[in-house]
């Protein structure tokens, strides 16, 4: 597994789009394996991924937008805060994914007495 950017293949903040642009810019076909690019080829493929914020310096930026939301006070900081969708969801019903399980209010099957 030929390493780039510090760290094996799957690097995060590169999906199929910027991929294909960065092959294409390096100059490397889509379909050769990793275990067949020469040296020159991962060299190229290097300098053209560090163009772009990666991995950990991507993951910082991310949560340094949100915390910059978050302190400005905003409605999408706020939202962040309480944990609920920030993009115009209904959260009567649905938004489980935002808010996590449902809370029980009665216990189910609880003997009479012991709560």
């Amino acid at each position: 597994m030929a390493r780039i950017a510090g760290i094996n293949i799957p690097i995060f903040g590169i999906g199929n789009s910027r991929a294909a642009r960065i092959c294409d810019a390096a100059g490397v076909k889509y379909h050769v394996k990793v275990k067949d690019l020469t040296d020159a080829e991962v060299a190229s493929l290097r300098s053209q991924v560090a163009k772009f914020a990666v991995e950990g310096d991507l993951r910082r930026e991310v949560s340094m937008n949100i915390k910059r939301l978050m302190d400005l006070g905003c409605y999408r900081g706020i939202r962040h805060r309480k944990g609920l969708p920030m993009r115009g969801q209904r959260t009567r019903t649905n938004a489980r994914t935002r808010k996590g399980p449902r809370k029980q209010a009665v216990k189910m099957n609880a003997p009479p007495g012991k709560v």
